[in-house]
């Protein structure tokens, strides 16, 4: 895997006449954790869809760099989880996947391995209207790692999980931060924080300094 960059300035996004990103820059690199903290209505969702391409900024941009050249991949974890309803934990894993084309094989490995490390294989056949809010959770956790991204940005992908599945799933974002894949969370939870290597701050759609906190680095 290649190492990836991101480098974001002067970000800029309204709605209407309310101001949601007010000249944002950030950067990181491929095996870092960076985690965007804040109060509720500071802007990290919106900071996350932006750095996921999913919202295009008024103002500024947002550029990844690869040493091959290549686009990234990119894996999202919003916080809508987006999962759809009339389909199973396999299938909705499996979507994306199928997206950027994949042999049936490969596929069906990926889809497995990803439930398995969530500690959903047992679920994979049952819809996710079936299964439990941090259940759900886990299956959108699953989706982006079945992709084998680059970059995953995940928004709260942690806030239904009881202490010892958080605790599997920022063990499987360590292990791809280890792999060089270049991660941004946004979370509420500072025990989350801390297992980052840097820490922004938004407050009312502005980053304060960025500290470190001595997790996971780059």
């Amino acid at each position: 895997m290649s190492t990836t960059r991101l480098q974001a300035e002067g970000l800029r996004l309204f709605l209407g006449e309310r101001q949601l990103l007010d000249g944002v820059h950030l950067e990181a690199n491929g095996g870092e954790m960076v985690a965007v903290t804040g109060p509720s209505g500071a802007g990290k969702s919106t900071l996350l869809l932006v750095l996921a391409g999913v919202l295009r900024p008024d103002e500024g941009a947002v550029a990844y760099s690869t040493e091959g050249g290549d686009a990234p991949v990119i894996g999202l974890v919003p916080q809508t989880l987006a999962l759809a309803a009339s389909l199973t934990a396999a299938e909705n894993v499996a979507l994306p996947v199928q997206v950027r084309g994949c042999d049936a094989k490969e596929l069906q490995q990926r889809v497995a391995s990803s439930l398995e490390a969530v500690g959903l294989g047992a679920a994979s056949d049952r819809l996710v209207t079936e299964l439990s809010g941090g259940q759900r959770q886990r299956v959108a956790v699953a989706r982006a790692l079945a992709m084998a991204p680059d970059v995953i940005i995940a928004d709260e992908a942690t806030a239904e999980l009881d202490g010892d599945n958080q605790r599997v799933v920022m063990d499987l974002l360590e292990e791809e931060a280890g792999r060089g894949v270049l991660l941004v969370l946004a979370t509420h939870d500072s025990l989350v924080a801390e297992r980052c290597g840097r820490t922004y701050q938004l407050d009312g759609g502005q980053l304060l300094a960025a500290s470190s906190t001595g997790g996971t680095a780059g």
